[in-house]
């Protein structure tokens, strides 16, 4: 019975070695994975950051373009505007000049008009 006395002992040094080295192994693993997860919550707000800026910089890009194409489309119709006004002035000015041939040409088209949509509103006999 002697001779169990030293392996008895050294099987509780061992399961002792191997109860502090588990805890040991246990610690560095919940250390690793908190590390871990702290470094990935500062990667997760530092990309919400990154999209935060972006889309505040899209939107600043999309209202800066939408001024653009409100300025230069009122540049379009303002001069619209005076090409109309232009072309008013001509056609009156010829009405005054040619009054029979300005009304003859007015009933001309308003007759082929007239022609064309109620050949539109036919139905047709095309097959």
């Amino acid at each position: 019975m002697t001779d169990l006395q030293p392996t008895m002992a050294e099987a509780k040094t061992a399961k002792a070695t191997a109860k502090a080295t588990a805890e040991s192994v246990a610690d560095h693993v919940e250390r690793s994975f908190a590390e871990a997860a702290d470094l990935a919550r500062a990667k997760l707000a530092k990309g919400r950051s990154a999209l935060r800026e972006a889309a505040i910089r899209a939107e600043k890009n999309l209202h800066d373009g939408a001024d653009t194409v409100r300025a230069q489309s009122r540049a379009y119709i303002d001069n619209a505007g005076q090409h109309i006004d232009e072309a008013q002035r001509y056609v009156v000015d010829r009405v005054r000049e040619r009054p029979v041939a300005a009304t003859l040409a007015g009933l001309g088209v308003g007759i082929l008009l007239g022609m064309l949509l109620a050949n539109a509103a036919r139905p047709s006999d095309r097959r």
